[in-house]
C-alpha cells in the first residue's frame, strides 16, 4: 500500500511517467509472489520468485531516482525499509528453495 500512496503523491505533482514505472514494478513484486504460490514445480516457484526479486530491484531504482531528483517528492524512508525487507526475504526464499532441492547452495552465507 505504501507504493500506491507514493505513486499518488507523484501523480499529484504531475510526475506521470515515473509514477507509472514505479506503479508497474512495485505492484509486480506482489503479483509474482502470488503466482509463485501457485507454481507448477519447484523450478517454476524459484523462477517466479526471481522475477519478483528483479522487479524489486527495478522498484528500488525508480525510488532512488525520485530520492535524488530535486523536483520530486522524496519517497518515505519506510518505503525503502520495506523494500529492503522484501528483497532480503526473496533472496532467502530463493536460496533456501534451491538448497532444499539440491542439498547444496550457491549462497556463501
Amino acid at each position: 500500500m505504501q507504493i500506491l500512496a507514493y505513486v499518488q503523491e507523484l501523480e499529484q505533482v504531475r510526475r506521470f511517467v515515473i509514477a507509472q514505472q514505479l506503479l508497474r514494478s512495485g505492484t509486480s513484486i506482489g503479483a509474482n509472489v502470488r503466482e509463485a504460490q501457485h507454481a507448477e514445480s519447484r523450478a517454476d516457484f524459484v523462477h517466479k520468485c526471481k522475477v519478483a526479486a528483479k522487479e524489486a530491484a527495478e522498484t528500488e531504482y525508480w525510488l532512488l531516482l525520485c530520492k535524488h531528483a530535486p523536483s520530486y517528492p522524496k519517497p518515505p524512508a519506510t518505503l525503502f525499509a520495506t523494500l529492503l525487507d522484501i528483497q532480503r526475504l526473496l533472496s532467502r526464499i530463493i536460496s533456501s528453495t534451491k538448497y532444499n532441492a539440491t542439498g547444496t547452495s550457491n549462497d556463501p552465507h
